[in-house]
């Protein structure tokens, strides 16, 4: 539109039109929406050009708050304002209502940690405007009083994100900034916490972390924090003496010396409270910087871990919060990680634990999460007793899910799962269980529940009331493997706690033969396997379920998974305990089907294990005896199944090692060959080094005995006495001393056959030998809550 001359417009008339109300979205006041219609008359008072415009205007409400009078606030509102039509009256006074009430919310509401509130030294008594901004530049250049005032004007402007964009073209503004912090922070420290809050505001976006790092702000601050730190060691040794001076004055009641401590103490006080701010607002500004990963790698080298450690001691809450905020997010890296192992991190985070602030309760939980899965400073939390202290924090639905992960981590070592039982953990844990009826348990709950009935205290506390019986319903009726898994882990132990399953017996047996899936069968399976009763009667069992065909059929390599097959070689070991189910085994061809499946998984240590074991217990009875070593036995073991039985694994109990002796004792052909076998693993690199050497072409005199015959010939190897070394006058070297003595004196058997004192069933290595009539309780030959010992056997002369 042409600009109009003033010849041309003798007058203008204006109409108000009254528009809408809103609240402000931030601040206590009212917005009121509102057209101005502009018409330009002619001369005759006709209309000639008009305009419409919206406009809008602010109402504040200072004197709103939770005691207000909204009636009387709204009516005053319409009078004084012409804008508000009295009709609107109704509509003011919802306003208000909502505005009070946000007030009152926003009170309570935390502040999160990247939102700073405002500390004492901002308030002003006038207000910020950009247009000015070169008269605050101005101040900046003055005392310290008109720094701190002009520093003050421009942080009211930064703090509008609206307003940042037109500040950072402003270099003349940041660069004197800047520079009154790098020269003057220790002169005061109101313009340090200022000047460091106006760029803090730059840093909330990434957009603009460059310039903050182009004045070096984040370097500064590092020298700032580690400055302040310093001086607060200097207050505590200051304020320390000070107390000790009013204690020893305190008995002659100098009333000097009493004001002066209380004096100084208040001043202590004031001084840490504003040391607090700045703390607060320069790691905040760090914190946003760092979300450059270069960046926090400077950091890094500059200590800030040790730096933040540090400050865990302090009492502020929103503080803590900002350093446990920036751990957690250091602590995703291995350096950071050890750095917070170092300092004994974990030890200040759990003086923490419980709190009432919601916010440092959560972080601090979160923090400690990420460190448990190191298992030193796993450690670490166990010691600073934050079992307990989490235990009890599972009552809390907010706090719980953290509090289990942890605690889930802990459970991993075996050396940690006793000290659960000492605590109310597991009873919670079972009314979780519990509670959740039919539907899907937390995954962290489940796994939690198996750690721990891996140990023989926590399972009997897991079977206290109904627990057990509570377990087995849900597992069987919902066909629940990881229910099954706990179930299983529970069953391992004995005592009190094995005899209770013998009422599920048949259940578990039930659920064999179906169409289960294998990991269900392989739980339920592994549950009886571990139910060595004396009591039970294991042929009722499985005449009644038919489970011997079920058993042979699984026993053919590749018929299922490993973990199955397994599963049913040990349950095989445990029912072969019983006499009447070792015949029954026996005659059902299942002895073949183990020999076929032993040099199938010869390589398979665990595999060997439980065969052998299986072997061992059959040839305790005599109806399954010949069965065994004679018609069984005979055609289907090579050379190669006494290599898998004396392949020198220490890992093997003491069983399978045991087992060719029982042999021995009933079959003295199968005595000699299994003497043969172990002379030769035992003496296997001696064996080896001398056959070598006989095959080369230069061969020495001591290669050969005295008639010129090399020692390695075709003749049985136990046949040469010449090959054992003599004892220096104990044993005589003409061979008079037959091989059998150094089994025996191996084994420990000197004290049976008038040896050796003191050797009496004991090993070299001071070990218990097992005897033939003495079978462990388990096909694992060793309790699972005890200290696991190898048993060796004695070394061989090489």
């Amino acid at each position: 539109m042409e600009k109009l001359q003033a010849e041309d417009a003798p007058y203008l008339k204006r109409k108000v039109k009254g528009g809408s109300l809103d609240v402000h979205p931030t601040e206590n006041a009212l917005i009121v929406q509102y057209e101005v219609e502009a018409t330009i008359l002619s001369q005759m008072g006709d209309p000639m050009v008009g305009e419409c415009k919206e406009c809008q205007k602010i109402i504040r409400l200072k004197s709103l708050n939770a005691n207000t009078d909204i009636a009387s606030l709204a009516r005053k509102v319409v009078e004084e304002c012409r804008l508000i039509h009295p009709s609107k009256l109704p509509e003011l006074e919802q306003l208000l209502f909502y505005l009070q009430n946000r007030k009152k919310s926003d009170t309570r509401e935390k502040h999160s940690p990247r939102d700073l509130t405002p500390f004492e030294g901002m308030e002003l008594h006038e207000e910020a405007n950009i247009n000015r901004i070169d008269d605050y530049v101005e101040l900046l250049y003055e005392d310290i009083p008109e720094k701190v005032r002009g520093a003050t004007l421009i942080l009211h402007l930064a703090r509008n994100p609206d307003n940042l964009e037109e500040l950072l073209q402003n270099e003349t503004a940041l660069g004197a900034l800047a520079r009154v912090l790098r020269e003057d922070w220790k002169q005061s420290i109101n313009l340090a916490t200022t000047i460091i809050y106006v760029f803090f505001c730059f840093s909330s976006f990434s957009q603009f972390h460059g310039q903050v790092t182009h004045y070096k702000i984040g370097a500064l601050c590092m020298n700032i924090i580690e400055h302040e730190l310093k001086r607060y060691d200097l207050w505590q040794d200051e304020l320390q003496k000070k107390a000790a001076a009013y204690i020893l004055q305190q008995k002659s009641k100098n009333q000097n010396v009493k004001k002066e401590h209380e004096k100084s103490f208040k001043k202590y006080q004031g001084l840490l409270i504003k040391q607090e701010q700045l703390l607060q607002v320069a790691l905040y500004l760090l914190l946003n910087l760092a979300e450059d990963m270069r960046t926090e790698l400077k950091m890094r080298n500059k200590n800030i871990v040790h730096t933040l450690v540090k400050i865990l001691d302090r009492e502020d809450e929103e503080l803590l919060v900002l350093v446990v905020s920036f751990l957690k997010k250091l602590s995703i890296f291995l350096e950071n990680k050890n750095d917070m192992a170092e300092t004994y991190a974990v030890e200040k985070l759990a003086r923490l634990l419980p709190c009432k602030h919601e916010d440092l309760l959560n972080t601090t939980l979160r923090l400690l999460l990420n460190l448990s899965f190191d298992t030193g400073l796993r450690s670490q939390m166990v010691q600073a007793g934050l079992i307990p202290k989490l235990s009890s924090l599972l009552a809390d639905e907010s706090q719980r899910q953290l509090c289990m992960c942890i605690l889930y981590h802990i459970s991993v070592d075996d050396r940690f799962k006793s000290m659960f039982a000492y605590t109310d953990c597991i009873p919670q844990l079972m009314k979780m269980l519990f509670d959740c009826g039919e539907s899907p348990m937390d995954p962290e709950l489940i796994s939690f529940c198996i750690n721990l009935a891996a140990n023989k205290r926590n399972a009997q506390v897991i079977c206290e009331g109904n627990g057990l019986k509570m377990l087995m319903k849900r597992g069987l009726k919902l066909k629940d493997v990881l229910i099954m898994k706990m179930i299983r882990n529970v069953s391992q132990h004995d005592g009190p706690t094995k005899n209770l399953f013998i009422d599920y017996v048949g259940d578990l047996a039930a659920q064999m033969g179906g169409e289960e899936r294998e990991e269900y069968v392989i739980e339920c399976l592994g549950t009886l396997a571990n139910l060595t009763i004396p009591d039970l009667d294991w042929e009722l069992v499985l005449k009644e379920y038919n489970l011997v065909p079920y058993l042979k059929d699984l026993l053919i390599p590749g018929s299922a998974e490993d973990d199955l097959i397994l599963e049913v070689v040990i349950m095989m070991g445990t029912v072969s305990m019983d006499d009447s189910c070792a015949a029954m085994m026996a005659k059902s061809g299942i002895i073949p089907a183990l020999i076929e499946l032993l040099n199938a998984k010869q390589e398979d240590d665990e595999f060997v294990c439980q065969i052998v074991y299986v072997f061992y217990q059959m040839v305790f009875h005599q109806a399954t005896r010949d069965v065994i070593i004679k018609d069984t036995l005979s055609p289907y073991i090579p050379s190669a199944s006494f290599n898998v039985c004396f392949h020198g694994n220490l890992s093997y109990p003491v069983h399978d090692l045991s087992a060719p002796h029982c042999t021995v004792e009933y079959d003295e052909e199968w005595g000699r060959k299994i003497q043969s076998e172990r002379f030769r693993w035992h003496n296997s690199q001696w064996l080896e080094m001398v056959e070598n050497r006989a095959m080369g072409d230069d061969g020495e005199p001591f290669m050969y005995g005295d008639d010129g015959e090399p020692f390695m010939h075709n003749g049985d190897i136990l046949e040469r006495p010449d090959l054992f070394y003599s004892a220096d006058g104990i044993i005589p070297a003409d061979g008079t001393i037959s091989p059998e003595f150094f089994i025996d004196y191996q084994n420990g058997d000197m004290g049976q056959a008038g040896g050796f004192p003191g050797s009496m069933n004991i090993d070299t290595f001071g070990q218990s030998s097992v005897t033939p009539g003495q079978r462990p309780a388990t096909a694992y030959g060793f309790r699972p809550d005890e200290q696991f010992f190898c048993s060796y056997f004695g070394a061989a002369s090489r």
